[in-house]
């Protein structure tokens, strides 16, 4: 990757670490109605995999998905606005943090049931085979959803027919409060498990933006060509704890310590120094994310609160209200 495409990484991953600060200090000042589950730490997984895919492929995310909403091209001002309840919000405050979800660029939206998301993400992959249209569905799951059934049935029923579907775990080793290798037969949740469904697996860095943009250039061309499913499995940590409520007291203090040296913005600027890029140029980077959503969060806190008029609006396909038998 050159130097100007993986500035580019660097700024975008810069806008989405500020954005999250941004909603965990507008938490804080009760600004942010529920409660927020932070992905600051994880940017390069979404960041590198929106950078390999297509404009119109189908992306798949938890609840802690700010990062992929923001990856597949909504705004810190949808996102903050969301929220905060805002009638300018993705969702014009009918999602809030766990539900951002952008039709139009392909982000089909964040779940908060644990690995509901996997077997709709083979459905698109369904639809997009059938269309003929070489679209590739992802499905971004945490490393707690290796161990309930839909991740099963989702690599089985996509091995069988060999669909365009790309299951991505963001392994951060925590599944909510609960250390994943304690309750896990294997080593690696997802890519030790995808050979028993057929299907090839692989680790990856996850804060290492390069390298997830590799894994999933290559893994996206695969499928696309025909060659079916394939499991990545990205080794990541989030920075905060499961939830705003949780203080993360759970986690070593030196394991903690030895992933924020393992920061993906740090190794994104340590690759660009190494390209001859000069501390001035990122700078400038960093002062255009801090602008961007500074503007967004003002933007945010200025909208006016949803019209409940229309909260029946979207529930519907035709945007009627009437129920059906």
């Amino acid at each position: 990757m050159d130097a100007s495409a993986l500035l580019d990484r660097y700024e975008r991953m810069n806008v989405i670490r500020r954005t999250e600060k941004a909603a965990h200090d507008l938490f804080l000042r009760g600004l942010v109605k529920g409660t927020t589950h932070l992905a600051a730490g994880q940017e390069a997984i979404a960041v590198g995999a929106s950078a390999a895919l297509r404009p119109d492929d189908y992306v798949f995310a938890t609840y802690r998905g700010h990062h992929h909403a923001l990856a597949r091209g909504a705004t810190p001002e949808e996102c903050l606005a969301e929220l905060m309840s805002r009638a300018t919000g993705l969702c014009r405050a009918k999602g809030g943090s766990m539900h951002l979800t952008k039709a139009a660029t392909g982000m089909l939206g964040s779940y908060a049931i644990v690995g509901s998301h996997l077997p709709m993400a083979v459905g698109a992959a369904w639809s997009a085979r059938l269309r003929g249209t070489e679209q590739l569905a992802v499905a971004f799951f945490g490393d707690g959803a290796t161990n309930i059934g839909a991740f099963h049935e989702s690599l089985n029923l996509a091995a069988v027919w060999k669909l365009p579907v790309l299951f991505v775990c963001e392994n951060n080793l925590y599944m909510e409060y609960t250390p994943i290798a304690d309750v896990t037969a294997v080593p690696r949740p997802a890519a030790d498990r995808a050979p028993a469904h057929g299907i090839p697996g692989e680790v990856v860095d996850g804060n290492d933006v390069v390298a997830v943009e590799e894994a999933v250039g290559r893994l996206a061309r695969r499928a696309r060509a025909g060659d079916g499913p394939a499991v990545l499995e990205a080794e990541t940590y989030r920075h905060f704890g499961h939830s705003r409520a949780d203080p993360a007291a759970y986690r070593p203090a030196e394991e903690v310590e030895r992933w924020l040296k393992h920061d993906p913005l740090d190794l994104a600027r340590g690759r660009l120094a190494e390209l001859g890029v000069d501390e001035e140029t990122l700078a400038g980077a960093d002062e255009r994310a801090r602008a961007v959503v500074e503007r967004a969060v003002e933007a945010a806190k200025a909208a006016p609160p949803p019209d409940p008029r229309e909260a029946l609006t979207d529930v519907w396909a035709d945007g009627g209200a009437a129920w059906r038998t």
